[in-house]
């Protein structure tokens, strides 16, 4: 039983040490997150900015067509009017 109690006591005791952080490690861990955040971080920023401003060309495309209808419609109507202007300029 002796022996038992022994070995269980030196294996706790190996367990023990690999168990504890020392400050190398926690620089180590540290390092390797700030080494993950400089190259995720920008990736993340560009990709957020890229659909930010095609959501604002796509939005502001749609404001360009409907402008250019509105604009046509305009053009009709002036069209129309200078043709009565014509007409009645004419007759009388």
């Amino acid at each position: 039983m002796n022996d038992k109690t022994e070995l269980l006591e030196e294996y706790d005791n190996l367990i023990k040490v690999k168990q504890k952080l020392d400050f190398n490690y926690f620089l180590y861990m540290l390092l390797v997150i700030t080494f993950i955040a400089v190259f995720a971080f920008p990736k993340i920023y560009i990709n957020q900015q890229i659909y930010y401003t095609s959501r604002d060309i796509s939005k502001l495309q749609v404001e360009y067509e409907t402008l250019q209808e509105e604009n046509k419609l305009i053009r009709s109507s002036v069209e129309s009017i200078k043709f009565k202007n014509q007409v009645l300029d004419t007759m009388f």
